[in-house]
């Protein structure tokens, strides 16, 4: 299978080449690939000649798509309806990973596939506008919507949390955000076997379970062995965030799990997560097969 990865020198786009080995993969950075440029997508296509695009390349930094809501727009919305509309014409099925920030929040359980989103802040409104535009350019789609991604290569949530307790000693941590940690190794792996069978459609697939940011920052501190570093939890709005962040966003893999594709428990891979960095010789737990 010959596979075009955008967003290749990321978190998730390195995790996805990994996890894709055997199949002839392009994974290409920014700097090889402008998405919103139909002349850079064209000549992207013409010598790869994709059969399957894995669009993972995303503008995710939450305060700057506040600050500037038009390149969000840009990079999350049009972009991902111009790579469509090139798989549409090349023939190719497309991968758009998406966020759980096109829903409000406001539901207080797991949100399904099919309720009606409703982003708050300006990165919710331009993923959720990558959605529309691929569902309209591109029938043979997946549109997968995950949340809090943390993954090798990048330095993620448990690093700030582990960096910014080793700096000052104490943390402040949110109580009231609460969603499912996903490790991108595990994420990459449930895409790869995702995209093995023609199921087009939206799914969500995250680690299993849901927790608030504190629950997640004291498990990162019990791994990392620093449970004697004192935790102040604080609400969003004490907090004083810039933006506002929908408050239970956990999702339910409901389409997924029909088809036999289930991701573990969020706790499970976070310890391997923390195991892999250590340069833990034995084999984690995530090299079984998605189930």
């Amino acid at each position: 299978m010959r596979i075009l990865i955008t967003g290749g020198e990321g978190q998730l786009g390195r995790a996805l080449h990994d996890a894709l080995a055997g199949e002839e993969v392009f994974a290409l950075g920014h700097t090889q690939l402008d998405i919103s440029d139909e002349r850079s997508i064209a000549a992207t296509f013409e010598e790869a000649r994709p059969e399957v695009v894995l669009h993972a390349a995303a503008w995710t930094d939450t305060a700057g798509c506040e600050n500037d809501p038009e390149r969000a727009r840009r990079v999350n919305g049009e972009g991902p309806g111009l790579v469509a509309a090139a798989c549409a014409t090349a023939g190719a099925a497309m991968v758009y990973v998406s966020s759980n920030e096109v829903f409000d929040g406001e539901k207080g359980e797991p949100y399904k596939e099919d309720d009606p989103p409703k982003a708050i802040n300006e990165y919710g409104r331009s993923k959720l506008e990558g959605e529309r535009r691929v569902r309209a350019q591109l029938d043979r789609h997946y549109i997968v919507r995950t949340s809090w991604l943390y993954g090798p290569g990048r330095v993620s949530f448990p690093e700030k949390i582990v960096q910014a307790a080793q700096q000052q000693g104490r943390l402040t941590v949110v109580t009231d955000e609460i969603a499912s940690p996903t490790w991108t190794v595990d994420l990459a792996r449930a895409i790869a076997s995702l995209i093995r069978q023609p199921a087009w459609g939206t799914y969500h697939l995250t680690n299993a379970g849901a927790c608030s940011r504190l629950d997640w920052a004291r498990e990162v501190l019990q791994l990392a062995g620093m449970t004697e570093v004192p935790i102040t939890p604080a609400t969003l709005a004490e907090f004083g965030g810039p933006y506002r962040k929908p408050k239970f966003s956990a999702l339910a893999n409901t389409h997924a799990a029909g088809l036999g594709i289930e991701l573990r428990g969020w706790r499970e891979a976070l310890a391997d997560h923390f195991a892999r960095a250590a340069g833990d010789a034995r084999p984690p737990a995530s090299t079984r097969p998605v189930r």
